[in-house]
């Protein structure tokens, strides 16, 4: 009799969408609220977007339960940062601690794929992505998610990000006001949910500038 291997996996891959882009003083980030396994939905309303500091909001996709995890860790690191220097991490130090974070577990490692979005020491918006084991790069914008194949594409179209390549270096933000980054999330969102299963029911959206942080929602399809 043949011996049965056992093909169980500590992971799972929960599906949904995250998108951020940067403007030269705000940062949108985005996110859907349906989360899924297999072809089953699990809720209809689950948001993907934390609050880690004032300035610095992550959306992750992937496996959720190690989401959960990662963002439990990254909040107890912030407030000993807290006690240690009386202010609150900078997006770019929470970005930094994100990466040391994802690499330390490098050989077993949270099966997340974040963005990372919110205002730098300047005003300026800053987005910064991943994969899952904390390699990172700041940039003007960013998909990760079951629909990136599919959100990335249209960004790269829309805002023609310049190459990192470029001596001297050109500034990553993007050139649309916030209104029209708002418009273009909507847009990419409605039009990855029409291709993608795992995207869908709500789309969550959080706007930061030099006002402070704005939250709306926007439905979207729920087949």
């Amino acid at each position: 009799m043949t011996k049965q291997h056992a093909n169980w996996s500590p992971y799972d891959n929960n599906g949904g969408s995250v998108v951020a882009i940067a403007g030269a003083d705000y940062c949108v980030i985005a996110a859907d609220t349906r989360m899924s396994t297999g072809y089953s939905i699990l809720t209809r309303g689950y948001s993907k977007i934390s609050k880690l500091a004032d300035k610095a909001f992550m959306a992750s996709s992937g496996f959720q339960a190690d989401v959960k995890a990662l963002q439990k860790h990254l909040t107890a690191k912030h407030l000993i940062y807290q006690h240690q220097h009386n202010k609150q991490m900078s997006c770019p130090a929470m970005a930094q601690l994100l990466s040391n974070t994802l690499y330390y577990k490098r050989f077993f490692p949270y099966y997340a794929f974040n963005v990372l979005g919110g205002l730098d020491n300047e005003g300026k918006g800053c987005v910064f992505t991943y994969d899952a084991v904390g390699s990172y790069e700041r940039v003007g914008y960013s998909a990760q998610g079951s629909g990136s194949t599919l959100i990335m594409p249209f960004l790269d179209n829309q805002l023609k990000s310049p190459s990192p390549l470029l001596l001297p270096a050109v500034d990553a933000v993007t050139p649309l006001s916030e209104g029209e980054a708002i418009d273009l999330v909507k847009t990419v969102f409605a039009s990855a949910t029409e291709r993608d299963i795992y995207t869908g029911d709500r789309l969550e959206i959080y706007v930061l500038n030099a006002d402070g942080t704005h939250h709306e929602y926007m439905e979207l399809r729920k087949d």
